[in-house]
């Protein structure tokens, strides 16, 4: 039997809500929009990349969801000590990258696992719960909890437009 990504069910954002209630609900909807652009499709479909020369694929936006997830929310606003998910030192793009060689169903399992990880580093911290960001280079930014979800809903919107022109030159599928 061909493993397909599951439906999904999209919950509606907060109408009135106070702004912690507000941030989850449209990062939960915008968690909920990526996962409804790939359902249905097989792994292979996930893994065929939209238009040469690019390579971006669903499956590859899927993975780095999940690193983006773990960075900002675990390793970054909770401090917790977890690795990478796909990104070495040698390829920091590798959940893009290496998405053709990818266990699309055991990926999709991290990405559940990752956003509710997510949902339990940051149920704890503040809003204004602030933290420190080293560079490269030596030099530092200063960021708080509220930064990390308005990040994480415009990088979602970012990407889930993507995923919507994808799904479309796949199958011709379209949403919202």
């Amino acid at each position: 039997m061909t493993w397909r990504a599951p439906e999904i069910t999209r919950t509606t954002e907060p109408y009135v809500a106070d702004e912690r209630t507000m941030l989850e609900g449209w990062l939960d909807y915008h968690r909920q929009t990526l996962l409804m652009k790939c359902a249905g499709l097989t792994a292979e479909q996930l893994k065929t990349p939209s238009v040469e020369p690019s390579g971006l694929t669903l499956l590859g936006l899927v993975r780095h969801m999940a690193e983006v997830e773990r960075w900002w929310f675990r390793v970054r606003a909770a401090g917790q000590d977890v690795g990478g998910l796909y990104g070495t030192e040698e390829d920091p793009d590798g959940d893009f990258n290496n998405a053709a060689d990818a266990d699309a169903e055991a990926d999709f399992a991290t990405f559940a696992a990752e956003a509710e990880a997510a949902r339990a580093a940051a149920a704890g911290l503040s809003l204004d719960q602030t933290f420190e960001r080293r560079r490269r280079d030596g030099s530092s930014d200063q960021f708080n909890v509220r930064w990390v979800y308005i990040h994480m809903i415009e990088e979602y919107a970012r990407h889930n437009g993507h995923a919507d022109l994808i799904r479309e030159r796949i199958d011709g599928v379209t949403g919202d």
